[in-house]
């Protein structure tokens, strides 16, 4: 492996003299820099990067918690941080939670004894006020940086999050607009801000219609397509009356659709459906979903923006970004009865 002293020898430099020329110091000339730099290249010459953070104390990572890749919602968000990433000379290590509280708190803990110089994590939401883990963050003041909505566990960090409340008030809206006044609501899991305020633009909504949420047309739905296909049979079974279904993203509404569409039913003819989020799968699925566009390579942006903050020691605010309404083939106008409680007769 070429050392910066073997490069001093090449050269007929001092060490010294060959490290502040590879660094860009102004008191080295810039014929010197140049061939240095092209020596430097023409050796192999790779800088260590852990000596380098031993002497800076920073180590140029940062640490990226999400629940999995599998998750498309997260993938323009990771190239966003990844990208910014790379402009500021930082490398990103990755871990996986599985929405698992016990895999969220050592992968942490593993990104900590890599001393990253910051973190951006999806939390793991849980109903506990508190999670010692986060506490330790705080305690240890690690830059962090929230990849969602804050709960009372993390409230202390900065976040950017997606204006979810406003954007399932418009997809109600957009809905009810179309005649639609028995719209079924596939939640999310309880614990997770994003579905407390999903299901209050839904309530909130209807509420303005001079409707009430009725309780036959709330299901717990989770968060897969398989989710949303079960979801969708117990809603059959239920001889349920929707004449719309709101999903709680755009998964769980494909997999809805597909129980309906294999039961007979048209799409938007006899029931409309909705996602959130606005993934190529619900653009590109047989009827193509009307959806709520996330800013997800924006949030990701966002969230770098926060974490340069930090790092100057900054507080910065947290962000709250505007989603839209994507109209697509999978809503129309309201049938005058519901094709569902049909199947049951």
């Amino acid at each position: 492996m070429t050392r910066l002293k073997d490069i001093a020898q090449r050269a007929g430099l001092a060490v010294m003299t060959v490290s502040k020329a590879l660094r860009d110091k102004p008191d080295v000339s810039a014929a010197t820099k140049t061939r240095i730099k092209l020596l430097a290249q023409q050796m192999g010459y790779v800088p260590d990067s852990t000596a380098q953070g031993l002497r800076n104390r920073t180590t140029r990572l940062f640490g990226l918690v999400i629940s999995s890749m599998t998750n498309p919602i997260y993938s323009r968000v990771v190239l966003a941080i990844e990208e910014r990433a790379y402009e500021l000379g930082y490398d990103v290590l990755l871990a996986h939670t599985l929405n698992i509280p016990e895999r969220e708190e050592a992968c942490l803990r593993r990104l900590l004894g890599r001393r990253v110089d910051g973190l951006f994590i999806a939390p793991v939401y849980r109903m506990a006020a508190e999670a010692p883990i986060y506490q330790e963050l705080v305690n240890r003041r690690i830059p962090t940086v929230l990849l969602g909505h804050t709960a009372p566990f993390c409230n202390q960090f900065a976040n950017v999050e997606t204006d979810d409340l406003l954007a399932s008030y418009a997809v109600t809206q957009h809905l009810l607009k179309l005649g639609h006044k028995r719209i079924a609501f596939f939640a999310g899991p309880l614990t997770t801000p994003w579905t407390q305020e999903r299901f209050e633009g839904y309530r909130r909504a209807l509420r303005e219609a001079g409707l009430d949420v009725d309780d036959r047309l709330v299901f717990q739905a989770g968060r897969t397509i398989e989710d949303g296909a079960k979801t969708a049979l117990q809603m059959i079974s239920e001889s349920s009356d929707a004449t719309a279904v709101q999903a709680i993203n755009d998964v769980v509404a494909v997999g809805c659709a597909e129980t309906l569409l294999t039961h007979g039913l048209k799409i938007p003819e006899d029931i409309s459906v909705t996602g959130f989020g606005n993934i190529l799968l619900g653009e590109h699925f047989g009827v193509p979903l009307t959806t709520t566009h996330q800013p997800k390579f924006r949030l990701g942006s966002a969230a770098v923006d926060a974490m340069q903050a930090l790092l100057r020691g900054q507080r910065p605010e947290s962000k709250r970004l505007p989603a839209e309404l994507i109209v697509r083939a999978s809503t129309g106008t309201a049938p005058a009865t519901s094709r569902l409680r049909r199947l049951k007769q």
